[in-house]
């Protein structure tokens, strides 16, 4: 089943800002509260096989605001949407918070065959499938993060949308940076929803980093595997984060009044 065109989309964004919208005055905080929403790239223990650990457990080092860690092992952006992780940081946020999103580690798969419960329907849109192994209707990677955004935008909250940390681009011993389908997917996402969010390349940034670091530094960093990275890999992946944001890599996010100086260049 398929709705594609731009203009069904904007509807359905619209249709979430109004249903989100709150039915009180907003509160807002003296210092905003940043939360972090992703996988175990961004999560506390990373892989959780006591090597690695996620760049969200090193992030508060090198922002002046406070930060929250909501990121959860092994999601998605629908799984995550799915099990009330998204409506949980809805809950605790209020008006001037800043809420960063970022997932693709774990979306890829078709929901339509074999499926895991985390798989976003294939698509740019409001593309949807059916669930072959539970029945439910599945949306894209795109409508997930819309949708999210929305229920935040909805509370007063600023929305950051970062896309996916890379796997190890030196595995092979030669320079891979080619970018998987998830970062553009977050792109088009930030587009759709225009100026109410911002969109920070965590990727290209990481890639950079990556690139200047060579191929002995950056296998180091992955001790089991070639998607979570050690302490080290975390730190780094959190400094290259905040590098972005202060040079404006993308644009200007909310984030940049709250970067800790002098910042540290990794790329």
């Amino acid at each position: 089943m398929r709705f594609t065109t731009s203009a069904f989309l904007a509807s359905a964004i619209g249709a979430l800002q109004v249903a989100s919208a709150p039915s009180g005055g907003l509160v807002r905080r003296a210092s905003p509260t940043v939360y972090f929403c992703g996988d175990s790239t961004m999560a506390k223990n990373g892989g959780g096989d006591g090597d690695t650990d996620g760049w969200g457990n090193y992030i508060g080092n090198y922002l002046t605001a406070t930060t929250v860690n909501k990121a959860i092992g092994g999601r998605s952006a629908r799984s995550y949407w799915n099990e009330g992780r998204f409506q949980e940081v809805v809950d605790l946020v209020v008006s001037g918070d800043i809420v960063v999103i970022e997932f693709g580690h774990n979306d890829g798969g078709s929901p339509e065959s074999n499926d895991n419960a985390r798989s976003d329907c294939p698509g740019t849109g409001t593309e949807t499938c059916i669930s072959d192994s539970t029945g439910e209707t599945v949306y894209t990677f795109v409508y997930y993060v819309i949708q999210a955004s929305n229920l935040l935008l909805a509370k007063g909250a600023t929305v950051v949308l970062s896309s996916q940390t890379p796997n190890n681009q030196w595995e092979t011993g030669t320079y891979g940076g080619s970018a998987p389908r998830f970062v553009g997917y977050q792109k088009t996402a930030a587009d759709a929803l225009g100026d109410s969010v911002t969109f920070v390349d965590h990727f290209q940034a990481v890639s950079n980093m990556y690139l200047k670091l060579g191929s002995d530094a950056v296998n180091a960093l992955y001790p089991n595997d070639h998607t979570h990275t050690s302490p080290e890999g975390a730190t780094l992946a959190a400094q290259a984060f905040v590098q972005a944001i202060s040079e404006n890599m993308n644009g200007t996010t909310s984030l940049v009044s709250y970067v800790t100086t002098p910042v540290t260049t990794v790329y």
